[in-house]
């Protein structure tokens, strides 16, 4: 499976070659959103000139005697950021980073926490480091340097070493960390780690919150079923791959974004509806998301691709 072909050749070809050397990150402020646990919320637009990239949720966990980070962002510069925020709280080391899943923007920071932690241990979902290995991490780290026009130049690609399986547990000084891992959701690499003393979830992109992203490379069924697997966790506080963290109302309403979606484009499709024709009908049941970054451009070709899904799971 190619992670992203589709953007990664528009980044590719819409935006200048000229490359200048890559930029600090400003510093963004790590919010505490439980006892041990801290977020980094970050813009919720694409990458861009103007964040350099920086568009996801960074987190860490600080434990009796190491830090624990999650999703250190899209280049070495957010890597050094998350550097920065963790060492105004701790001199503790980073001693464990886990990623999410394939998407460039969300973990290809881990090469900042390498650099200064060289025994690092560094997981993810087994096929995240079989497509890392196979090409999509050199792609990624391309696309961000292009589509940022140079502010992420120095970056290189530290792929995971350790390979997650479902409902593990990396226990780091007495604290809980659990891994849900899902065939075909977001992607095929999805992790989504819980914090079991902090009774927090780590979503990745399996759930945003007032950002509608890309399902090219997901599943709406997939994705809906690991909204499932949030929502009966123990978890009670929520943070999402992009947007505000929150509890599992505020925070999980992208599922149900999803799960309309889908459940209409069935029912227009038995209609006999086209994908166009069956828009302005779906966009009358979403207008509690029009808001969202990203809804107007995403929408059609949401539907356009769970139409395709919904036909395909009709003769399975």
């Amino acid at each position: 499976m190619k992670i992203c072909n589709l953007l990664l050749i528009a980044i590719l070809t819409s935006f200048s070659t000229a490359i200048t050397a890559g930029s600090d990150l400003p510093d963004y402020k790590a919010d505490k959103i439980a006892p041990h646990t801290w977020v980094i919320h970050g813009p919720v637009e694409l990458p861009s000139p103007e964040n350099k990239g920086f568009m996801n949720n960074p987190a860490f966990t600080i434990t009796q005697k190491s830090v624990v980070v999650f999703d250190p962002g899209s280049s070495k510069q957010t890597g050094e950021m998350v550097l920065r925020q963790i060492s105004k709280l701790t001199n503790k080391p980073v001693t464990h980073v886990f990623n999410s899943h394939i998407h460039g923007d969300h973990w290809l920071g881990n090469q900042a926490i390498k650099n200064a932690y060289p025994g690092v241990k560094i997981y993810a979902h087994p096929e995240m480091i079989k497509l890392a290995r196979a090409g999509e991490a050199e792609s990624w780290v391309k696309a961000m340097e292009q589509i940022t026009e140079g502010a992420t130049k120095g970056t290189e690609a530290v792929i995971p070493g350790e390979a997650l399986k479902d409902k593990q547990e990396v226990i780091v000084d007495g604290m809980v960390f659990r891994a849900y891992l899902t065939d075909y959701a977001h992607t095929k690499t999805d992790a989504m780690i819980e914090i079991v003393g902090d009774s927090t979830m780590m979503l990745g992109d399996n759930v945003l919150n007032q950002r509608i992203g890309r399902m090219d490379d997901g599943s709406f069924r997939g994705n809906m079923q690991a909204c499932e697997l949030a929502k009966a966790s123990p978890a009670k506080i929520f943070v999402p791959g992009h947007g505000p963290t929150g509890d599992v109302t505020s925070t999980l309403s992208f599922c149900d974004y999803l799960n309309i979606l889908y459940t209409e484009v069935g029912i227009q499709a038995e209609e006999g509806l086209s994908d166009f024709e069956m828009k302005p009908l779906i966009l009358k049941k979403l207008t509690a998301f029009e808001k969202w970054y990203g809804f107007e451009n995403e929408l059609g070709k949401h539907i356009s691709l769970a139409m395709l899904e919904y036909e395909t799971a009709s003769f399975e």
